[in-house]
């Protein structure tokens, strides 16, 4: 039985609030990080540019890898 059109929204809805709700948490785990002088926001944007360019590099490095595969 495939899920109605309803059904998917409604999950759809609640995803995005646990989304949100975790965002929030993130953030206010951040801000009291910042606060208590355990991470500077200088330290946390580098670190998230970081962690960016390494998931980045993970992806094209899974993209050529996908293309050398078929290639064979």
């Amino acid at each position: 039985m495939q899920p109605n059109l309803l059904e998917i929204a409604g999950h759809i809805a609640d995803m995005k609030d646990v989304n949100y709700k975790n965002t929030l948490a993130i953030v206010a785990i951040i801000e009291l990080l910042i606060e208590k002088g355990l991470m500077s926001k200088d330290e946390f944007a580098s670190k998230a540019r970081e962690m960016e360019q390494a998931s980045l590099a993970e992806i094209l490095l899974s993209r050529r890898a996908s293309i050398l595969e078929r290639k064979r």
